[in-house]
């Protein structure tokens, strides 16, 4: 059984958090992420979806410092499946967003501008997907998030590797130490990124509390299908699966809009 779920604040999520810090921690998210291919099962559903909405483009939301969009990008290009991802951000992380639209500048491309996940602009068209930042949204919001996508009937993806059980909390009470260990491997390198880890250890600090709170926040599948209610021209999947070579589940939940009737 899944704890209660509460409702904290992470401290990226706050306005006045310093941008600096901010981004150097989705950095090291970024990092993890890529380093353990916490991607691999997001693939095959990915190019499911594409196939089954008819779309290349992917609108990715919350995006960060990129999270796994590259590795994303990467593996569909190897099975030659071309899409086009735009990044965006209600706090854009420009120089992440710069770093991979320069990898791949007819592949990826980026919004300067804040980009709020529960209100997208509909000039945005594709599968519109979402990378462990769901449960940064309270229960109301996180389904006005899928209302957007409904309102504007795009494909939506929710794809999170938080858990709320407390075998999964436990390796968030050492993230200072792992903080520590992967910043010399983090890049591009920068001076401030060791100032901020090893001095004045605000990232590491950062990420533990933000890592326990993600955890305390994470939806389960069930809760996640309650949110589609009333959403009944679309086609709904959830499910929970295990990350390959990893102790953690890939949680998710897919929408994609049923063809209109005339």
């Amino acid at each position: 059984m899944p704890l209660p779920r509460l409702q904290l604040v992470e401290l990226e999520d706050l306005t006045w958090f310093p941008h600096t810090i901010r981004d150097l921690a989705t950095d090291y998210l970024q990092f993890m992420e890529t380093r353990f291919a916490l991607h691999k099962p997001v693939v095959p559903l990915l190019r499911t979806m594409l196939e089954n909405s008819k779309t290349s483009c992917i609108v990715d939301l919350c995006t960060g410092a990129g999270g796994p969009v590259l590795a994303i990008y990467e593996a569909l290009a190897a099975e030659e499946i071309h899409v086009q991802f735009t990044l965006t951000d209600k706090f854009p992380n420009i120089t992440a967003f710069q770093r991979l639209s320069s990898k791949y500048p007819s592949g990826i491309r980026y919004i300067a501008d804040p980009v709020d996940a529960t209100n997208v602009p509909k000039n945005l068209v594709g599968l519109r997907t979402m990378f462990n930042a769901f449960h940064h949204f309270a229960p109301r919001s996180a389904r006005l998030v899928l209302e957007s996508a409904v309102q504007a009937r795009q494909p939506v993806g929710i794809f999170e590797i938080p858990e709320r059980s407390l075998l999964m909390m436990v390796p968030f009470l050492f993230t200072p130490i792992f903080v520590a260990l992967a910043t010399p491997f983090i890049r591009p390198f920068r001076w401030k990124r060791l100032l901020w880890t090893y001095v004045v250890p605000l990232i590491p600090l950062t990420c533990w509390w933000d890592g326990l709170v993600s955890a305390c926040r994470a939806y389960t599948v069930t809760e996640m299908l309650a949110m589609t209610q009333g959403f009944d021209d679309y086609d709904w999947k959830a499910d929970r699966i295990g990350v390959r070579g990893q102790a953690g589940h890939l949680t998710h939940l897919l929408g994609i809009p049923r063809p209109s009737r005339i």
